[in-house]
């Protein structure tokens, strides 16, 4: 069975990495572990990921480092990122990792039930815009396909494109460590518009 989404781990320790990828066993992801921030910069450029699971204290590139990159990439810059440390100095710490671009900021040893949860939020929120996605590209092709714009289209997108606006917004306000109370209600508006549109072709 295929997984959902994937997860990139960066830890320069093979045992927090494999820890990693125990603790998140049960959630329908695939863990992807890599012991330094150049190999994460690296998987990057070749796969899409719903989260990323960023160590602060690395040699050569630490996390801080990392994210800074990350966050510059266009490609990139959208994909969540959490930071794990030791702790220690972790207000000082948990400043930076927001300034870098950090949704949000856990110390070791972290509890298991607490990460699995804050990761099973995000790994929803990856597929709730991947199917927002899916539903807009399938509607730009049916659009495409068709003999050409009917009566009606025109108002039809801009209701349609006001619908996935707002869920954008509440997309970005929930990368951003924002409540987004309205995402499931905005959801559900342009589900009745999909369907309404169905319906009536």
């Amino acid at each position: 069975m295929p997984h959902d989404a994937r997860i990139l781990a960066v830890d320069d320790r093979e045992e927090n990495l494999t820890a990693l990828t125990a603790v998140l066993d049960a959630l329908p992801v695939e863990v992807v572990p890599v012991t330094s921030g150049q190999a994460a910069l690296k998987e990057l450029l070749n796969d899409d990921f719903a989260l990323i699971l960023l160590d602060v204290v690395m040699p050569e590139m630490d996390g801080f480092e990392t994210a800074e990159h990350i966050k510059s990439r266009p490609r990139t810059r959208d994909v969540p990122i959490i930071f794990l440390t030791a702790g220690g100095g972790t207000g000082e710490q948990a400043f930076r990792g927001y300034a870098a671009g950090a949704v949000d900021y856990l110390t070791k040893p972290f509890d298991p039930w607490l990460l699995r949860a804050k990761v099973s939020v995000f790994v929803e929120l990856h597929r709730r815009n991947q199917q927002l996605q899916e539903q807009a590209r399938l509607l730009r092709q049916t659009l495409e396909e068709g003999d050409g714009p009917a009566a009606g289209y025109d108002g039809l997108l801009a209701a349609l494109d006001q619908r996935v606006a707002r869920i954008e917004a509440d997309v970005a306000r929930m990368r951003s460590g924002e409540p987004a109370d309205e995402l499931d209600s905005h959801v559900a508006d342009l589900r009745m518009a999909l369907d309404a549109l169905v319906a009536g072709g």
